[in-house]
């Protein structure tokens, strides 16, 4: 049964009724209004998932309902549908210039209301979803350039790890789910180095055995971090395996060719050219091109060849 909150603000007492009861016995909570302004003083109380509203009500009308409706920012998103007579046209013609999400003729009937109502309040749903997948991404980046900090590397490694390794990956062309697992995995590669110590992070010359054991144990760590956050999981192999090569001669647990999984075969390329045309404080950054005939040196070896080869064509090398 549904458990969103519905307004309806119609000044015909029969139809407010009617609409209501075949709301309600859906699962709906209805808050009913006989016209605009009786409807904002019941949002100061409580805010519907949807609103219901007739366009031709005493006091205040539709139209001036909306608009005060969409003035306030907390109430902005709610999907608006309108009521209408049989007719008239011009009527729906202005409401959509003000971008009322749908309209219903009057008198409605139960299907077509129920309809209307759950594919609205499904959409927005997913709407939502959206805004909050971008602003949770966000945040990722945020985190993991901040950490970036910490190891000195030029801004924006973060974003153009992410873009050319979604840009890889549609050229495979890989499902939603997997585009989604690649996202993250490459946004937080590095998110283990959180507990690197600055000394190792920050040095400029070569590591010492002890301190390149330490260095490696961020895959590890990434990964270990994660586990406890079920929409990240997916992306867990992507940060443990990053540092694995084809020949079977990386970290941290030497995997070789295909048993690497393919999105850190990805973000393996990828990585490794942005690390080489950015300056570091451990070297200076080479050419694009440079970086290119380095990333087909490792062709086979230290990465995929396929990977290579489609990122190679991305840049032009190919």
């Amino acid at each position: 049964m549904a458990d969103e909150t519905i307004l309806i603000v119609e000044d015909n007492d029969i139809l407010r009724d009617g609409y209501q009861f075949l709301l309600e016995t859906e699962g709906y909570r209805v808050i009913p209004a006989r016209h605009g302004k009786e409807a904002l003083s019941q949002i100061q109380y409580a805010i519907p998932d949807l609103i219901l509203s007739d366009i031709s009500m005493p006091e205040m009308d539709g139209y001036s309902f909306y608009d005060a409706v969409r003035a306030r920012s907390d109430l902005a998103a709610i999907p608006f549908i309108f009521l209408t007579a049989l007719g008239e046209r011009d009527v729906v013609f202005a409401s959509k210039r003000l971008g009322v999400e749908d309209h219903l003729i009057k008198p409605v009937d139960r299907q077509e209301l129920v309809t209307t109502v759950r594919s609205r309040l499904e959409r927005s749903q997913q709407l939502m979803l959206a805004e909050l997948q971008q602003a949770y991404e966000a945040s990722l980046i945020m985190l993991a350039n901040a950490i970036e900090l910490r190891d000195r590397y030029t801004r924006g490694h973060v974003e153009r790890v992410m873009n050319y390794a979604l840009r890889v990956a549609e050229r495979f062309a890989w499902p939603d789910s997997q585009v989604s697992a690649l996202r993250f995995g490459a946004i937080l590669h590095d998110i283990g180095k959180i507990y690197i110590r600055e000394s190792i992070l920050s040095k400029a010359g070569s590591l010492t055995q002890s301190e390149w054991d330490e260095m490696k144990q961020h895959t590890v760590i990434g990964a270990e971090l994660l586990k406890g956050i079920p929409y990240l999981a997916e992306a867990i192999p992507v940060i443990r395996s990053h540092h694995e090569r084809w020949d079977g001669l990386g970290y941290p647990d030497g995997l070789m060719g295909e048993s690497i999984p393919m999105g850190a075969r990805i973000v393996a390329v990828v990585d490794c050219f942005d690390a080489m045309t950015t300056d570091r404080i451990y070297h200076a950054a080479s050419s694009p091109e440079e970086a290119i005939a380095e990333i087909t040196k490792g062709a086979g070896n230290r990465y995929d060849p396929a990977v290579v080869e489609v990122f190679l064509s991305l840049k032009g090398g190919a």
